[in-house]
């Protein structure tokens, strides 16, 4: 049977979906959320986990990469009727449209704003995917990367799945592509006096879940290889405020290597210091993650067609930094 739709699993009994040469490359987590509308990501990693979505017969993970001519089990999953949750509000649908920095044939950039995570779920019925497919109907929108829910800044999204496969095989960090890979740069005030100069952070990464399901990451060396680059541009109020480019894409990167060097990510409730968070928010206002996302370089079209997409940094960061003054 090939399906390359995208309706939902009747309720009745498991499909089988052959994987098309426009979803080869695709992750599986991402191939499911594209069959199963509506699914919160919890439901698909839950089915994947316990083995109930089958990749050629045999169990996969949730990044496995899939290839043209697979085969993908996809269990019945009972989703909410159509309506059950509503639509996004009005205020969150005007923020997302008012957020779009650039716009072409291929390509949708938005500045995302901290509070808005990227998928629905966990709690959460309208992420930055969900709220852009309400805004524009009809229109086929992927996601290219995720931000963490409390980072604001730079996400793309694909409107053509070819462009869709180009961008993800540059995130890939294959080394075949590596040197034509995606150039990730963001801002982030950091607490304390970084030194001058570039601080190169090469830390292996390690994803543990907490009882609850919530994921924690720290520095281990079972953990996959991770590489930042911290460099101060300004010290403020005592805060060293600092370009950061990633070589690597792992989850909450920028933030647990900045912890490892003694200068945790200001406002950062998970891996910060509290002491520090506390006297920023009651000095100078900072009730959130200082963690933006600033800009992507990247080119499609095997390097032919070069893109310079920038966000720029979010209203509230731009007052944080006023207020703590030279």
């Amino acid at each position: 049977m090939n399906d390359t739709g995208s309706n939902p699993a009747p309720a009745g009994g498991v499909r089988i979906v052959q994987v098309d040469g426009e979803r080869a490359g695709q992750r599986l987590d991402n191939f499911l959320l594209g069959q199963l509308k509506g699914a919160p990501k919890s439901i698909v990693y839950k089915i994947v986990r316990s083995g109930q979505v089958r990749v050629n017969g045999g169990r996969a993970k949730p990044e496995t990469r899939l290839a043209a001519g697979d085969q993908v089990r996809i269990p019945p999953v009972r989703l909410a009727e159509a309506g059950d949750k509503g639509a996004p509000a009005r205020g969150l649908l005007e923020a997302m449209a008012a957020s779009i920095v650039f716009e072409d044939a291929r390509l949708l950039a938005i500045n995302k704003p901290s509070g808005v995570a990227s998928h629905g779920g966990s709690g959460v019925n309208f992420g930055v995917i969900e709220t852009l497919r309400a805004l524009r109907p009809g229109q086929e929108l992927e996601l290219v990367h995720r931000l963490d829910r409390d980072t604001s800044g730079l996400m793309v999204l694909a409107k053509k799945r070819s462009a869709l496969r180009e961008l993800q095989a540059l995130l890939r960090e294959d080394p075949a592509v590596q040197a034509k890979g995606i150039a990730k740069r963001y801002l982030a005030l950091l607490s304390g006096r970084m030194p001058d100069g570039v601080m190169s952070v090469d830390a292996p990464l390690h994803v543990g879940l907490r009882q609850g399901g919530e994921r924690h990451v720290q520095v281990n060396p079972s953990g996959k290889a991770s590489l930042s680059h911290f460099r101060v541009l300004e010290r403020r109020g005592g805060q060293s405020y600092c370009e950061v480019r990633i070589e690597t894409g792992r989850t909450h990167q920028i933030r647990v290597h900045a912890q490892h060097i003694g200068h945790a990510v200001a406002g950062d409730d998970k891996y910060g210091d509290p002491a520090v968070n506390r006297r920023l928010r009651e000095q100078v206002g900072l009730k959130r993650l200082f963690l933006h996302a600033a800009s992507l370089e990247f080119a499609l079209d095997g390097g032919a067609s070069p893109y310079v997409l920038n966000a720029p940094l979010a209203p509230e960061l731009v007052e944080v930094l006023d207020r703590l003054g030279g």
